[in-house]
């Protein structure tokens, strides 16, 4: 029986791992610099990459030639290519270990999502990108849904569990709703990782999937409101939240809220002013990551809850925080108090330039039907957040705009 590698309903593929290497193996060339909508088309080449100990460069497809030439130069190396012929003795049973045997040649480089900038190039080696991936009989069987832009930290994290293990991946990123049940129920996936923006989408649902075990979630706070539907739905699924960035890779794990650090961690992460610091030896190489005395500000504000060992829980991103007439206002914890609201799907909390008071807290909201109105939120959270925090703008949309790894974009 074939083994499935990649499915994908948007584009009608569904391929095996036999396919695949058949498709390595008549291969002519290596792309170094791949700016590619096709997820197969993306895997195979870092595939390639592997076998040859090539250094693979990751564009998103959308960006524009503009952005293209700050980043790399020039946009004239998309047309490069590289002459490639795979061994003779590629088989299924020996392909890891043929992609093992240049490792320390290799190298990914791929770019931070850019929200607040031109984005960051960072290159990471096979050790840190495959630093949390798990390898072991018990994980054989796992079926992966792939809920990321494979150009990023998060989506090739997954790739690397799926391919080392060789694992199913079913692309469940930029499906509707229904289509995403679908593919659950259809390939009994049994684990999902995802941004909580992505796991909202799903909501609500009336739907029972009993083949998820495991949820992995990174990239933004889940509030307690997704968590608890999100259990009637996947009533067999743990939930895992991971701490990744482009810039480093995946650092910890934890069963809820809060990380605790131990171990070899313990010398490479300090909190200066409430904010995440870590050691360089932890981080990708870049000439746009600025260390201070060796150690690199993450930009991510954290609560402290013990010292010993470490442990806290994430608060918000620094540049985030709205500044409302000399008070600070964490817009994570709006959205949770207004996600709590009977009717509301989804919400992000952003600011905008005031001359009076630095900023106003607006909001908008995705409601679940029409009878949600701006007097009755307004009404909710008047005991619920003190009047600074409360939005002076709701606006109702139809969706809400995401960046490139699938988080609420805020509009900053």
């Amino acid at each position: 029986m074939q083994r499935l590698f990649y499915s994908d309903i948007k584009t009608k593929e569904q391929i095996s791992y036999e396919q695949l290497l058949k498709d390595i193996c008549s291969a002519e060339y290596f792309v170094p610099y791949l700016k590619c909508e096709s997820y197969y088309e993306i895997f195979k080449q870092i595939i390639i990459s592997l076998l040859i100990g090539r250094e693979l460069v990751l564009l998103d497809f959308d960006f524009k030639d503009e952005e293209i030439e700050k980043l790399i130069g020039s946009s004239e190396v998309l047309m490069e290519r590289v002459p490639f012929s795979a061994s003779k003795e590629l088989t299924m049973d020996n392909l890891i270990e043929k992609m093992s045997g240049h490792l320390a040649d290799w190298r990914i480089t791929l770019f931070t999502s850019g929200t607040t900038g031109l984005p960051k190039k960072v290159s990471h080696t096979y050790e840190s990108i495959t630093r949390q991936v798990h390898i072991g009989k018990k994980h054989v069987d796992d079926v992966w849904g792939y809920a990321y832009n494979p150009t990023h930290m998060a989506g090739l994290q997954v790739f690397f569990q799926c391919l080392l293990n060789l694992n199913t991946i079913v692309r469940l990123f930029g499906l509707k709703k229904e289509e995403i049940y679908t593919e659950i129920q259809d390939y009994s996936i049994t684990h999902i990782s995802a941004t909580p923006t992505f796991y909202r989408l799903l909501l609500p649902a009336s739907e029972v999937c009993g083949s998820i075990i495991r949820m992995t979630s990174g990239g933004e706070k889940f509030d307690k409101q997704t968590l608890d539907a999100l259990h009637s739905v996947f009533p067999n699924a743990q939930l895992t939240n991971v701490y990744a960035s482009t810039e480093a890779g995946t650092l910890f794990a934890s069963k809820g809220n809060n990380f605790m650090i131990k171990g070899d961690m313990v010398s490479k992460v300090k909190v200066v002013d409430n904010e995440l610091y870590l050691h360089k030896s932890l981080m990708g190489e870049s000439a746009s990551l600025k260390m201070v005395d060796g150690w690199y500000a993450t930009g991510d504000l954290i609560e402290i809850i013990a010292t010993d060992p470490l442990e806290f829980k994430f608060i918000s991103r620094k540049n985030e925080m709205i500044n409302v007439g000399g008070y600070k206002v964490n817009p994570s914890e709006v959205e949770e108090i207004i996600r709590s609201c009977k009717g509301v799907q989804d919400v992000t909390v952003f600011g905008k330039t005031n001359r009076l008071i630095g900023n106003v807290v607006c909001c908008e909201i995705v409601r679940e039907d029409l009878s949600l109105t701006e007097l009755s939120i307004r009404r909710f959270l008047a005991d619920k957040l003190q009047e600074f925090k409360i939005p002076r703008v709701i606006k109702f949309v139809e969706t809400l705009q995401t960046t490139r790894t699938g988080k609420i974009l805020r509009k900053l």
